[in-house]
């Protein structure tokens, strides 16, 4: 029997090690079935399977297993294996939204691997902890509405919390010699900046992600690091620079065969050829995109390709072609909800530069709202989110009559004690553990003062602050779910660029000589975009 669990559980590895996460789950899940006696050997089989039902976006099961690690790890006195479970519960937090349960089990793991002395695990923890804190800085930006770098206070306290993690990751790595890890710090480095507005500085670190790449021959980070360059200097106003770097990226996403990414690229180059006013490329691209959305079957993103087709045609003059496709988002946008408004005003002139400002700007006045939906099990790791009380505080939505009732509040204390007690249930007995045969010489294994419901256990008790907070969480009802488009950028600057280049229209446009020369003859403010 012990043989035999052991076996399952190398070949549930080797298949998690080929990409296999599906076939391996189930040899996991047979090992667990036939149980052991070791206690190091179940640890190590909780922990891969939690991670391979995470790459299976199944986050319920991973949060299982992960829990199932780390209370065997206490158990046991294995206190680097605490520190790596308490690492792979926080990553799982994160992507359900739950950022600040994530923060605390991200922060054992670096208080435990800086007692241990453990280099590469603080690294790890240091890295997890930027990572939380930009997943929370994107979130609450998705209902601002300030202009790039012009954030809300606690948005950039949040962001800048992530760029200290991450540089005091990125001195590590490089204490380590460890040229990968260097590359992602680069990329996330460069990603915070670009959300502060701090476009410069976006553009360096994405540079120095960008040579990383090429050194390990990994195109698909070189791939990302062409589209954020592109990003970053579209807001510095540098268009044809930015078309460049989108070439690449569309280059890169052919070889790749990645469609979604070949069409994001194409979505973003008709966009950036638009604001250079060269409308017969923009079609060209819009047109590809349009294609590809429809091969994908992505309605909204065929939608917003219509959109941005009938926009370049009425630039053009050729208000029949225009009006084809704008007939083709109109029903589209039946079918579904694109958030993007009808198009109108096919008779102006297409030689007023600010007919496609204007319609850019209600166009991408809604995207926010695309974004704010939660995000169910069935998308990617790095944005998924499942639970529905990991929505945020939405007081506007509230009834109010729910707040004045006084069986409303009864309700409400009985939900908030229940939920300080959540973690006390979330603790399993090792007796209660799947696949641990327990014996008289693995029981003398375990630590007798580890007791998991001990007050003292600070861990544990920020856990359940932040549990008991999540209750005003709970009291709103979630938004309903937009249609996603991923044919369509997730951070599409569009959403932001028409907000800085529709002040950036008023600096070009030249005055007539007037009686007032000292006014006339002004410079223009330079452009925005290069806060730092």
């Amino acid at each position: 029997m012990e043989a035999s669990c052991l076996e399952l559980a190398l070949e549930g590895e080797r298949l998690c090690k080929a990409g296999d996460f599906k076939g391996g789950t189930a040899f996991f899940e047979a090992a667990v079935q036939v149980g052991t006696e070791d206690l190091k050997t179940l640890s190590a089989i909780y922990s891969q399977l939690g991670n391979a039902y995470f790459y299976l976006k199944e986050y319920g099961k991973a949060m299982e297993y992960h829990r199932h690690d780390l209370t065997l790890a206490r158990r046991i006195c294995d206190r680097v294996g605490e520190g790596k479970a308490s690492g792979n519960l926080g990553n799982t937090l994160k992507v359900l939204g739950r950022f600040d349960e994530a923060a605390v089990c991200c922060q054992r793991h670096l208080d435990i691997s800086q007692e241990q002395g453990d280099k590469v695990g603080e690294a790890r923890a240091l890295y997890n902890m930027g990572n939380v804190f930009h997943a929370k800085g994107k979130q609450q930006l998705w209902g601002s509405s300030q202009d790039p770098g012009d954030l809300p206070p606690d948005v950039r306290d949040t962001l800048q919390r992530a760029t200290a993690f991450y540089e005091m990751n990125l001195s590590l790595v490089k204490e380590l010699g460890d040229r990968a890890a260097q590359g992602r710090a680069y990329g996330n480095l460069g990603n915070t900046h670009y959300l502060l507005g701090n476009f410069v500085e976006a553009i360096k670190f994405h540079r120095e992600r960008l040579s990383i790449a090429k050194e390990f021959g990994d195109k698909a980070a070189e791939r990302r690091a062409y589209s954020n360059l592109g990003n970053a200097l579209i807001f510095l106003g540098q268009f044809s620079a930015a078309t460049e770097y989108y070439r690449k990226t569309l280059q890169l996403s052919r070889q790749l065969k990645d469609q979604v990414m070949e069409a994001q690229a194409c979505y973003s180059l008709g966009n950036t050829y638009t604001l250079l006013q060269q409308y017969e490329r923009a079609i060209d691209y819009h047109l590809k995109h349009l294609l590809i959305a429809q091969e994908l079957t992505d309605r909204v993103g065929e939608g917003r390709a219509c959109w941005s087709l009938g926009n370049a045609y009425v630039s053009l003059g050729n208000n029949r072609q225009a009006l084809y496709y704008v007939r083709k988002h109109l029903d589209i946008s039946r079918e579904v909800p694109l958030c993007v408004p009808v198009f109108q005003k096919l008779g102006r002139d297409p030689s007023d530069e600010d007919c496609f400002f204007d319609l850019l700007s209600k166009f991408q006045s809604s995207r926010m709202d695309d974004q704010r939906c939660h995000l169910d099990e069935s998308q990617n790791g790095d944005d998924g989110e499942s639970a529905s009380d990991s929505i945020s505080p939405l007081n506007e939505m509230m009834d109010p009559s729910l707040t004045t009732s006084p069986q409303t509040e009864e309700l409400f204390d009985l939900i908030a004690s229940s939920q300080s007690r959540r973690l006390d249930d979330q603790r399993v007995s090792v007796s209660n553990l799947p696949g641990l045969r327990i014996t008289h010489n693995n029981l003398g294994h375990l630590c007798g003062d580890a007791d998991p419901q001990e007050p003292s256990d600070d861990f544990f008790n920020m856990l359940i602050k932040c549990q008991s907070s999540r209750i005003d969480d709970q009291r709103c009802s979630p938004p309903d779910p937009s249609p996603r488009a991923p044919t369509v950028p997730d951070e599409d600057f569009f959403s932001l660029i028409q907000r800085v280049q529709a002040k950036r229209m008023d600096e070009q446009r030249v005055q007539l000589p007037s009686e007032e020369p000292d006014e006339a003859d002004s410079e223009p403010e330079a452009p925005s975009g290069d806060s730092s």
